[in-house]
């Protein structure tokens, strides 16, 4: 009889370990799951690693040589001036095609920026806005014309 009583005890003990064990499975199960929900929550491309354009623009692209155009001016460039650049013609189709691909690229911050419409710059460049310098000079003025031409209307004519 004792023998009996000295089995039951240690099956009482290895149940009482397994319930314990499958205690700390569940607890690590939900461990395990709060931690793939968090990693859902973070971007899927690690932001330390960040590719550089020569990484990700296939060589002899267009997007590749648009890049190396706006490069060599060291400013930003309208889409037709790039696509002369590249020896690209400057049809309709050209334009829309490139100013697409590099639109995509400046939606998502990555290597151009669009500091004008239809112009393209380099994040890498900050041409995150166009240079002042790119006004015309006469920007602001009158044309010769009307500079010269006197006011038609005067003053009491104006209603209010």
């Amino acid at each position: 009889m004792r023998i009996r009583q000295e089995l039951q005890k240690r099956i009482e003990r290895k149940q009482e370990e397994i319930r314990s064990l499958e205690l700390q499975l569940a607890q690590a199960k939900a461990y395990l799951q709060a931690l793939e929900d968090s990693l859902r929550l973070l971007p899927k491309e690690p932001m330390a690693q960040k590719l550089t354009a020569e990484q990700v623009l296939r060589p002899g692209s267009a997007v590749a040589k648009a890049r190396e155009a706006i490069l060599k001016v060291n400013k930003p460039l309208h889409v037709n001036e790039i696509l002369k650049a590249i020896g690209r013609p400057t049809d309709k189709n050209s334009r829309v095609s490139l100013s697409g691909s590099l639109s995509s690229y400046a939606k998502r911050g990555q290597i151009f920026t669009r500091p004008a419409p239809n112009t393209f710059g380099l994040v890498e460049l900050n041409h995150s806005e166009m240079p002042e310098d790119e006004l015309p000079e006469n920007f602001g003025s009158l044309p010769p014309d009307e500079a010269k031409a006197p006011p038609t209307t005067e003053d009491d004519d104006v209603p209010f």
